[in-house]
């Protein structure tokens, strides 16, 4: 049966992602460790950048295991009633995923980590004028994901047994996980359109999924159900993506660079970004892929890959 979103079917199995494979042996072993030993998951801190398929494996952890499954961004925790909530509300052998866990608060980066050290947590009286309660809690599994382990606290991450590392993705990998999603969702995509996207997709299995459901998109328009290389090029064109997957912004960031090197701060002015939006969205695909450098004093300069690319787009 043919699905219409690309996150219909997803991995619930460790054999069936593609991939991280140093990732998937860490957790394979410690997994068949735990089920061996009768008891939870150990705490993972799950690190790499945005797309990589962090949550995807947390998600499939919780299947492995055979337990209850509970998600929340870090920055979603606004105040000790949200995270004790949380914590007490979890049962034995249940995940607790915190995606982005370097948005987590500080001090309920310190109330975590306590909590996992001593079991339980405490609650202030308040104005019940009762004194403070040690609440017991179950043994669960905490799992963090964050694409900046240093903005953690050193002690929480000490309590993480595992660290799993995901790496950007090759282009052989990226054309087996596209190929794997379209035969899940039963659509029918020509061969030659899995490596443009590949290609296009910086190394992030989001992006290439992303592609490939905007490509199906043009073809369902169109009223065909094979998507084909037109499709795709139509696609490419729609969202304005060139030959190294750059979006518009990233070409503009390069055109301002053409000009001259530039700071960091004038450079998001004209771009009408925050700075830090610019730093930690925009530039650190530019920087990998040797278009951009910074000189000693901060400055952005195109590099002659840079200039190059420039002069085909």
């Amino acid at each position: 049966m043919e699905r219409n979103d690309i996150n219909d079917a997803t991995p619930t199995l460790l054999a069936h992602l593609i991939g991280q494979r140093s990732v998937v042996d860490q957790v394979r072993v410690a997994l068949d460790a735990a089920h061996q030993d009768m008891k939870k998951a150990d705490h993972m801190l799950l690190v790499g950048g945005p797309g990589l398929g962090k949550s995807q494996c947390a998600n499939v952890i919780a299947a492995e295991m055979g337990s209850d499954f509970h998600e929340i961004l870090g920055q979603s925790i606004a105040n000790s009633a949200d995270l004790n909530a949380l914590l007490l509300g979890a049962k034995d052998r249940d995940i607790l995923h915190f995606d982005e866990a370097h948005e987590l608060d500080k001090q309920y980066q310190t109330a975590l980590y306590m909590a996992l050290d001593q079991r339980r947590i405490v609650l202030q009286g308040g104005r019940s004028g009762r004194g403070p309660q040690s609440i017991p809690l179950n043994d669960f599994t905490v799992l963090l994901s964050t694409t900046d382990e240093y903005k953690l606290l050193q002690p929480l991450r000490d309590r993480m047994k595992l660290t799993l590392r995901f790496e950007f993705y090759s282009a052989a990998d990226l054309v087996e996980l596209l190929k794997q999603r379209s035969r899940a969702l039963g659509w029918q995509v020509k061969d030659k359109v899995l490596a443009p996207i590949a290609s296009r997709s910086r190394g992030t299995p989001r992006l290439a999924l992303r592609l490939l459901q905007a490509a199906r998109r043009v073809a369902r328009s169109e009223g065909d159900k094979d998507i084909t290389l037109d499709h795709l090029e139509r696609a490419f064109g729609l969202e304005q993506i060139d030959l190294l997957g750059l979006g518009p912004t990233e070409q503009q960031y390069l055109r301002i660079l053409s000009e001259g090197a530039n700071r960091l701060n004038v450079i998001a002015s004209r771009l009408g970004l925050p700075a830090r939006t610019v730093a930690e969205v925009t530039e650190p695909f530019l920087i990998r892929a040797e278009l951009v450098v910074k000189d000693d004093q901060g400055r952005r300069e195109l590099t002659a890959e840079g200039r190059n690319h420039l002069a085909k787009s």
